[in-house]
């Protein structure tokens, strides 16, 4: 059974988010847990003025918080009354990184799914700053999906290496599984001028077929040193649904998620991005 964890800051994306995961994972028999992480929206609470009305506030905002979620809870059930799912519901005051490392731990979860951008919504950016944080900081892979994003059904998952990392199981499982429910076609994208795999990148390149052994996986090269267009144009061209990244010192995902350089090597994010962030968890 997969247990995943949807936070939710109960707008349109993170519901976006939601029914994807409910659509995606309707044939297989998942844990979903509803968080909500509050602590920054108390201390930007407009009606927290002073230290005398901290406890009045921090209830009104808890009170709140437990009341959506139960709303959440019953429009779930109402639209997604699925016997394979069972649904529970958090609030917690804490940030939401720190909350979804505790629940990533306390639940040993496989998957975090939440939009792009959460209630700003800010068309110049692709991931908004809850997202953001999340992708960086939270050790689980991590599904990101885009505003508005419906194709709960990929035929055609991306995923770039420079086969120097040494991947884990777990998390290539997981994409296996992912990718075996809707008979997904995973290519393996290497961008190099080189032809030449190290030894390091062969024994890294045989782990990943061994680990996809029951998926139908392509294993490409295109000569090239610009990176993110070279993806770009590779999804463009090949009608890619998910492109999945590892998260690690020196990856293209890790480039990605610097401000600076977002909006650069972004790539247009316009399909859902599953970054893999490479721990080892159990």
């Amino acid at each position: 059974m997969l247990s995943i964890l949807l936070p939710t800051d109960f707008s349109k994306n993170a519901m976006n988010a939601i029914t994807y995961a409910l659509e995606f994972f309707k044939y297989q028999k998942t844990k979903f847990y509803f968080m909500h992480a509050y602590q920054n929206e108390f201390y930007d609470h407009e009606e927290l003025l002073s230290r005398e009305v901290f406890d009045d506030v921090l209830d009104n905002v808890r009170h709140q918080s437990q009341t959506n979620l139960e709303q959440l809870l019953k429009t779930v059930k109402d639209m997604a009354p699925n016997p394979r799912f069972t649904y529970h519901i958090i609030s917690a005051y804490n940030t939401l990184v720190e909350e979804a490392n505790l629940i990533t731990d306390a639940k040993n979860i496989d998957l975090i799914i939440m939009g792009t951008k959460g209630k700003s919504d800010e068309r110049h950016i692709v991931f908004g700053s809850q997202t953001f944080q999340v992708l960086k900081y939270v050790q689980c892979p991590v599904l990101a999906i885009p505003s508005n994003y419906t194709n709960t059904q990929p035929k055609h998952i991306l995923f770039p290496t420079n086969y120097l990392i040494p991947y884990k199981r777990r998390e290539l499982k997981l994409l296996s599984e992912l990718a075996k429910s809707y008979r997904s076609t995973i290519d393996v994208l290497y961008v190099s001028k080189s032809h030449k795999l190290s030894m390091r990148q062969e024994d890294n390149q045989s782990f990943i077929k061994n680990t996809l052994s029951n998926n139908e996986v392509n294993f490409i090269q295109e000569d090239s040193k610009k990176i993110a267009d070279t993806i770009k144009t590779y999804i463009t061209e090949n009608d890619v649904d998910i492109i999945t990244m590892v998260n690690t010192q020196h990856s293209f995902l890790e480039d990605m998620l610097f401000p600076s350089t977002i909006d650069k090597v972004s790539l247009g994010l316009h399909i859902p991005i599953l970054a893999m962030q490479n721990t080892a968890r159990f």
